[in-house]
């Protein structure tokens, strides 16, 4: 691991947008039996930052208005995808977004007969030989080898859907197979690759800016816990009790919860002398709205911006990723085509105006091309019962959450929902479909590309 003892800032842009172009239908309403357009969570605010825009058509070769259109499109397609996965039950065998600007939708499935459900979506269908479930309980295996003895010859292994595999990335394959065979995994659900990758943590209350602790780390996004202020950011910058000093050097506060290895990620309470944001630093200085923390589909867009490097853009590869630092192996993080370099951790990742992590590490540089994994935002705030600092974007105006006129349930604002969970509001029981942190104004009925009524 690398600390940089410079000033600066990491943070990271994902980028999806709102549900209403024409193409993929959206999630059918609560209360229809017919699939219909979805009332979005908004994603991307009605006028894309210039920011953001200038990243993508940088780095994806886009021009504004299909950076634009992007945006849109992988938002919807993470609706579909959502409806999807519930819908096809054991059958789901991942979804992926591909095209420059269509972010065309592709859901595999085990079971041919669904193929119409899904192409009556809007989407491409696959038949491929293995389920999700399959592929992550292959997948949780090899984890728990890991944690038995060394993975030097295996630094990453994760579940690739465009593949119908578990791709294990290695620099001597012929140990990575020991490694795949004392997992007790099946050859039939692996592929190995041979690579060169050695990723490390990228050392080095706004998201983004920078802090300091002997080391250089950054602001990943402003938290609440009850009344205390804060930020989440990366485990390696800093052990419970370790005190945290500011951009400008004042005194900030103290890591009160991390955990590094195993995960990455821990969470800092701030003084009285600083007040959490809803945002994350931009170019130049200017803020990037934070309205919520929807997860970003496999193949979207994604933009980060570093003390280090500054902006960059790629895309996210995979999900549920496990990767070996030389200090041990992190499960669970998100792995991108995004450069970075030391200096960069902790920072933020957001898509559109979603939050989806924090800076981890990886390898290569901005120069010649790199990887980055991000440690999912909502797996922090649910660990530490934190409360993601919003500016309160979403389907219309958001309301009170102790309105005496709620119908009452088991929804509640603030809570961390995966896809799968099911909660009630009023009379009727609804299915999470896109992992979030649930925010006043998102009810289940106002919000049909994150619930679907059953």
């Amino acid at each position: 691991m690398l600390h940089r003892r410079v000033m600066g800032a990491c943070s990271a842009l994902v980028a999806a947008g709102a549900l209403t172009l024409t193409g993929l239908p959206g999630t059918a309403a609560a209360d229809q039996a017919a699939p219909v357009q979805a009332s979005p969570v908004d994603r991307t605010p009605p006028q894309a930052s210039r920011a953001l825009l200038t990243a993508m058509q940088r780095d994806l070769g886009l021009t504004a208005n299909q950076a634009r259109s992007r945006l849109a499109n992988e938002a919807r397609a993470g609706a579909v995808s959502g409806a999807l996965r519930a819908s096809l039950g054991p059958g789901f065998a991942g979804a992926w977004v591909t095209g420059d600007t269509a972010a065309t939708l592709t859901v595999a499935t085990t079971d041919a007969s669904t193929v119409p459900d899904i192409t009556a979506q809007g989407a491409e269908a696959e038949v491929v030989a293995h389920g999700m479930a399959e592929l992550d309980a292959a997948k949780a295996a090899l984890d728990r080898a890991a944690d038995r003895g060394s993975t030097a010859s295996a630094a990453v292994w994760y579940v690739d859907v465009t593949v119908n595999k578990l791709v294990v990335r290695a620099a001597a394959p012929a140990e990575a197979r020991s490694f795949v065979a004392a997992g007790g995994v099946g050859i039939d659900l692996v592929r190995v690759v041979k690579s060169t990758e050695r990723p490390r943590a990228l050392y080095d209350l706004r998201g983004g800016d920078a802090y300091y602790m002997g080391g250089r780390c950054s602001v990943g996004f402003p938290v609440t816990k009850g009344n205390t202020q804060g930020f989440a950011t990366a485990g390696h910058c800093g052990r419970a009790g370790t005190a945290v000093s500011g951009y400008n050097q004042v005194a900030l506060g103290t890591f009160q919860g991390s955990s590094f290895p195993g995960n990455d990620y821990a969470w800092v309470a701030a003084n009285g002398n600083w007040t959490a944001t809803p945002y994350v630093k931009g170019p130049g200085g200017q803020n990037v709205q934070v309205a919520g923390s929807t997860q970003a589909a496999v193949g979207s867009s994604v933009c980060r911006s570093g003390s280090t490097t500054g902006w960059h853009c790629g895309t996210i590869q995979q999900h549920n990723t496990s990767v070996t630092y030389p200090e041990g192996t992190i499960t669970g993080v998100t792995r991108t085509s995004v450069c970075a370099e030391p200096g960069d951790s902790g920072g933020s990742y957001i898509s559109g105006s979603q939050a989806q992590g924090v800076t981890s590490g990886g390898s290569g540089n901005c120069s010649s091309g790199g990887t980055t994994y991000y440690q999912p935002v909502n797996e922090i705030l649910q660990v530490y019962g934190l409360t993601l600092k919003t500016t309160g974007g979403g389907p219309g105006d958001p309301g009170d959450p102790g309105d005496p006129g709620e119908p009452g349930g088991t929804w509640a604002a603030g809570t961390v929902y995966t896809a799968g969970d099911q909660v009630t509001y009023g009379s009727a029981t609804y299915r999470c479909l896109q992992g979030h942190q649930a925010q006043a104004g998102w009810q289940p009925p106002n919000v049909p590309a994150l619930w679907q009524r059953v």
